[in-house]
């Protein structure tokens, strides 16, 4: 049977709080003993999502609660970003290449593109209004050397 860990976890959502969820999630997934590059993959993907979270569903307000949840099971990890922000109303254009909701703040419109190099597998689910959870998923692929 496969060895299965949590963490559940919420904080503030405001910028200063990024490098936290970096952090964090770094640290959860050390349990799994992946590479160097590994973990810099998720903690790139973790730290897109949750500065979604900040700037566009809170639009960088500094109310409301950004929660970071994380599952290691066997050689997988899962690592969900949930708001309850304003919500995505189009997640197929919200997740295409330069596109960005914000431009009068110089954003790239790369965030999504990023979560999806950097992880297996990425879910987005929002409901205008109600807020937005990004499910990432990555194998640590050391483990399966």
């Amino acid at each position: 049977m496969k060895k299965q860990n949590e963490l559940k976890t919420s904080f503030l959502a405001i910028p200063e709080n990024e490098s936290l969820a970096r952090v964090i999630s770094a640290s959860f997934v050390s349990q799994l003993d992946p590479t160097i590059e590994e973990i810099t993959d998720i903690k790139t993907a973790v730290s897109e999502a949750v500065t979604n979270s900040i700037v566009h569903g809170y639009e960088n307000s500094g109310i409301g609660m950004v929660c970071l949840n994380c599952t290691a099971m066997g050689e997988t990890i899962t690592v969900e970003v949930i708001d309850s922000g304003k919500g995505i109303e189009d997640i197929k254009k919200a997740m295409e290449p330069m596109f960005t909701s914000c431009p009068e703040q110089e954003r790239s419109g790369m965030g999504f593109t990023v979560m999806e190099t950097f992880m297996d597998k990425i879910n987005v689910t929002s409901v205008p209004g109600v807020g937005t959870k990004v499910v990432m998923t990555k194998i640590i692929k050391s483990k399966l050397l």
